[in-house]
């Protein structure tokens, strides 16, 4: 356990990384009202077993494994017990945020959704969170040759998924100028 002047350092130092959790967490999840569901239990595991902590200066990607540990011990449990789908969360959901052009948004968010867990958890991690490989891998605990693999194909994936929506949509566009033709 650690000591009370200790132990006020180190809850400052959670409270420090909240913002970059909070975006992690609703980005991985895909939902802000189950990311902060991620974050608080996240905090919880780490307020128990804050002397595993070796290295202060390592807090960040301690919490972003217990979180990633969490994310994906859900997502076993989700798989074993089926779907389920609770109405509340879909008023949070990051699809409903309403940009000023909504279809680059949904074409992104819906490339996202393509991905498997492993690939867009990297992704999110270089892109949104601006971590370096080493990083990631201590992170995911993982090796760094698997982190460069795998973010390579979630990249490759994404734009696969993105140009397959985008011909999807100038398909339709066009059967539908093609049917007015034939009409007129």
């Amino acid at each position: 356990m650690l000591r009370t002047d200790t132990r006020g350092e180190f809850t400052g130092a959670l409270i420090a990384q909240l913002p970059a959790l909070r975006r992690y967490a609703s980005a991985l999840s895909g939902s802000v009202a189950t990311g902060d569901d991620l974050v608080q239990d996240c905090l919880e595991r780490a307020l128990r077993q804050s002397d595993r902590l070796r290295d202060p200066q390592k807090l960040g990607g301690w919490l972003r494994s217990i979180l990633h540990n969490l994310y994906v011990d859900e997502l076993r449990r989700k798989r074993s017990r089926g779907i389920e789908e609770d109405i509340t969360a879909l008023a949070d959901s990051l699809a409903s945020v309403a940009p000023a052009d909504r279809a680059p948004f949904h074409e992104f968010a819906a490339a996202m959704n393509t991905l498997s867990a492993e690939h867009r958890e990297i992704l999110l991690l270089v892109g949104l969170e601006g971590m370096n490989y080493r990083e990631i891998a201590e992170t995911l605990r993982i090796p760094l040759g698997t982190v460069m693999s795998r973010l390579a194909r979630a990249r490759e994936r994404l734009r696969n998924a993105l140009e397959t929506g985008a011909e999807r949509e100038t398909a339709s566009v066009t059967s539908l100028d093609a049917r007015r033709r034939l009409r007129g």
